[in-house]
């Protein structure tokens, strides 16, 4: 599995488990990740963020 399909199923997953919930989780995740000083997690987090959102609005390439 390559990166960018590893993104698109780590979105789809945290989409799957956290429905409603998902925003407080994705902001909980950033600040948590920022706290310790990992940029590369706050990085890899912000992508599944983004695909998150494009699933959420349909706008998937």
């Amino acid at each position: 599995m390559t990166p960018e399909q590893e993104r698109w199923a780590e979105a789809l997953a945290v989409m799957n488990q956290h429905g409603d919930g998902l925003a407080a989780f994705l902001t909980e995740r950033c600040v948590a990740l920022a706290k310790a000083g990992d940029m590369a997690g706050v990085a890899r987090w912000r992508e599944i963020i983004h695909r998150c959102d494009q699933l959420r609005d349909g706008t998937t390439q």
